[in-house]
């Protein structure tokens, strides 16, 4: 039983090192359609696709850290159905990630240099959440779902008015980061104590910060 037990969690370790490799080096592909895909370009000055591409390339190391944070958490979950969940919400951020990605070559722009350094850390932050038990992994998720919809809340204010293609983005994003959180909930989440929540904050306050330029 000991082995198994073993090879069980050295299976579920390469699943997750293949998800990050997948995440860091692969083209991601989307399951669903690109929520843009009927909306016109619109013609924006060279500033103004500077500025949106910087916005989504910081929506993109979004998305990697949550692939990161769900495989964490995945990796060290308690019960069969919160891994479900994870792995389910994991697979709709896959699909922000390709329709970041997507917008980002047709601002001209690029990806983060510094999402490998951002999974890494991520992913260690997800694993700890998990090994404290599911409600409180879950009440990470909840949090961390709520401070990406007020995130992207935010880049919805400062997109240039006429670029619906990256706001019509922006906004399924939200409502599918809306549904992870209430999923959350539903499966137990805990409420984190407030410093918790601080901490979580600062991370993302570093992370935004830093990727919109690099």
């Amino acid at each position: 039983m000991l082995n198994k037990t073993r090879l069980d969690k050295l299976d579920a370790f390469i699943v997750e090192l293949d998800t990050g490799l997948r995440t860091l080096l692969a083209k991601p592909h989307s399951a669903r359609a690109h929520p843009d895909v009927d909306v016109a370009e619109a013609d924006l000055s060279s500033s103004e696709k500077s500025h949106a591409s910087a916005l989504m390339r910081v929506n993109h190391t979004g998305e990697v850290c949550a692939q990161a944070l769900y495989s964490g958490q995945a990796l060290t979950a308690h019960r069969p159905e919160t891994t479900l969940a994870l792995r389910q919400a994991a697979q709709e951020e896959t699909d922000h990630l390709a329709w970041c990605e997507t917008r980002i070559n047709q601002l001209g722009g690029r990806t983060s240099l510094l999402n490998p350094l951002f999974y890494a850390g991520s992913f260690t932050m997800g694993a700890i959440a998990g090994a404290f038990g599911d409600k409180w992994s879950l009440g990470f998720v909840a949090e961390t779902e709520k401070q990406v919809e007020a995130h992207l809340a935010g880049h919805l204010n400062k997109l240039p008015e006429s670029d619906l293609k990256t706001r019509t983005i922006i906004e399924k994003m939200q409502q599918d980061e809306a549904k992870h959180a209430q999923e959350a909930k539903q499966l137990g989440a805990a409420e984190l104590p407030a410093p918790a929540k601080f901490l979580m904050k600062q991370v993302s306050t570093l992370m935004t910060t830093s990727t919109y330029y690099l």
